[in-house]
């Protein structure tokens, strides 16, 4: 029997198996992809980090390059790529997890098509977004036009002169939106008006000031509301395009049929293509079966601990100890506490 079975081999994977091999022991790492990215490689492919890569490191192993730069999705692909290689321990690619299930003597970790795997101790780190969540807009099933979720945005090559509709206000909502606006027409639509933080007040990045106050590593995840959404980093790019209309701003529209959308004013016009930057849930499925989820597939856990099953853990979650959790810089300190907490 393995003593650590870590599901997933993304950042929180790959965080989860530095804590692991810190402590003392020898994680076996499943990987559903070819290669231990998680899900960084889908991402759209103008995507950069909101955080500089001073900040934006897994434990041990600094990103390199100007500190100060915000890295792009392909520089965070070949980060994690290099850290599975300098880390040196057990990580098994295109390995996706069917199940889980609890034993009296701890876990059995099932494979598809593989051979299976007792656990002493298992790690779920396939983190919070493994689930592209589509809500139930008004009249959506309706809507005869292309709807995408972000997850599935690469370019705004297909959208050239089109009408297009991106729904979300959060940091990637407004990202591919302003994008997109250089090449068709675009509206944000929102429930609430976007925010704003700025991303260097007083000259220094946000993050620096996180850091230096406490703010990012406080453990105030588990008062957080689980729908608590983080506001959108600006260096004044973002909230000056949507100022000049390109994209412009409107409150979600009341409904859809055919290629129409209506809009709260009641007014009506034809669209093309929906995107939908509308975040993502735990992609934990293969826990359903042992009953470590709730009614809405959220794991149940305090701070990564899992209520239902001793010796079960997760990383990566969103707001899973504190603002930071679900990030590059700060998997790590989430993994550290969950490998201790778990050896007991």
């Amino acid at each position: 029997m393995n003593e650590w079975v870590v599901v997933g081999g993304g950042q929180s994977g790959l965080a989860a198996a530095w804590a692991v091999k810190a402590a003392g022991g020898r994680p076996v790492v499943l990987e559903a992809e070819e290669r231990p990215t998680g899900s960084w490689a889908g991402y759209y492919d103008s995507l950069t980090l909101f955080s500089p890569a001073r900040f934006s490191s897994l434990p041990g192993l600094a990103f390199g390059g100007d500190p100060e730069r915000y890295p792009h999705r392909d520089e965070v692909v070949d980060y994690l790529t290099r850290y599975a290689e300098w880390l040196q321990v057990d990580v098994r690619t295109g390995c996706r997890v069917e199940k889980v299930v609890a034993g009296d003597g701890g876990f059995e970790v099932v494979p598809e098509g593989g051979r299976r795997l007792g656990a002493g101790r298992v790690i779920a780190a396939t983190g919070g977004f493994g689930t592209p969540h589509r809500p139930a807009l008004p009249g959506l099933d309706r809507f005869t036009g292309p709807v995408v979720h972000a997850a599935e945005y690469r370019d705004p090559t297909p959208y050239e002169g089109q009408r297009v509709v991106v729904v979300g206000a959060g940091n990637s909502a407004v990202q591919i939106a302003v994008e997109l606006a250089g090449h068709a027409r675009v509206t944000l639509a929102s429930r609430k008006p976007v925010r704003f933080v700025p991303q260097r007040p007083l000259g220094r990045d946000v993050h620096w000031w996180w850091t230096v106050t406490g703010v990012d590593r406080a453990p105030v995840g588990r008062w957080l509301p689980q729908r608590f959404s983080t506001p959108v980093l600006d260096t004044g790019v973002y909230r000056a395009a949507i100022q000049a209309g390109r994209p412009d701003r409107r409150p979600m529209f009341t409904g859809l049929d055919g290629i129409a959308v209506t809009w709260s004013d009641g007014s009506r016009e034809p669209v093309d293509a929906i995107v939908l930057a509308t975040g993502y849930r735990p992609g934990l499925g293969y826990l359903e079966a042992m009953g470590a989820l709730d009614s809405d597939g959220y794991p149940q856990h305090r701070e990564g601990l899992s209520t239902t099953h001793r010796g079960l853990g997760y990383v990566g979650l969103e707001w899973q100890r504190s603002l930071a959790s679900a990030t590059l810089r700060g998997v790590g300190r989430d993994a550290r506490y969950v490998v201790r907490r778990l050896r007991g």
